[in-house]
């Protein structure tokens, strides 16, 4: 059985780069990222569980949003009116997001984004579950990153375990966290 360990969200307008001072303050990497790499840096600082930086084959990452990279995309087309930034092309991809989280966290397991038409909660957890499927992922961080503007997204996530002591990772549990 899975289950949810933990939850994090980050409200619509927080001012990113407080709570990124608030939490971490020695990432300078962090400045470089766009707005959607950014929500899913913290909300993974949120839910980081001991030992850090440690090597962890077992845990995967997956996020999923309806903009996928749109929002850094906008930006990115402004640029190639004149010179094409090689700093804002790698954020045009959405699964840059899950690489950044694995990277800093040093997470190897399967990292994968899903851009899907809207928040499917049945297909959040029929793809997480599937996550789940070999027999060495053991975790999950997980979440939804839909960043449509700088300042206009929603962002939250869970660090689902198997076999945790936690609620039942379900439909109805993943619905229910996420509207309190």
């Amino acid at each position: 059985m899975l289950t949810i360990k933990q939850f994090a969200s980050i409200p619509g307008g927080t001012d990113l780069t407080a709570l990124y001072r608030a939490l971490v303050g020695d990432y300078p990497k962090f400045f470089k990222m766009d707005t959607a790499c950014k929500l899913g840096f913290l909300l993974a600082e949120r839910l980081a569980d001991e030992p850090r930086f440690a090597p962890r084959e077992d845990r995967a990452v997956l996020m999923f949003s309806t903009c996928g990279s749109l929002c850094n995309d906008r930006h990115y087309e402004e640029t190639v009116r004149e010179f094409p930034s090689p700093s804002l092309f790698v954020y045009t991809l959405p699964n840059i997001i899950t690489g950044e989280i694995a990277i800093r966290n040093k997470y190897e397991g399967e990292t994968s984004a899903y851009v899907l038409e809207r928040f499917d909660p049945e297909t959040f957890v029929a793809l997480v579950e599937q996550a789940f499927q070999d027999t060495v992922t053991a975790s999950a961080l997980c979440g939804w990153v839909d960043c449509r503007a700088d300042d206009d997204f929603t962002a939250f996530a869970f660090l689902v375990e198997r076999d945790g002591n936690g609620k039942e990772f379900n439909v109805d549990n993943l619905y229910g966290t996420v509207n309190q």
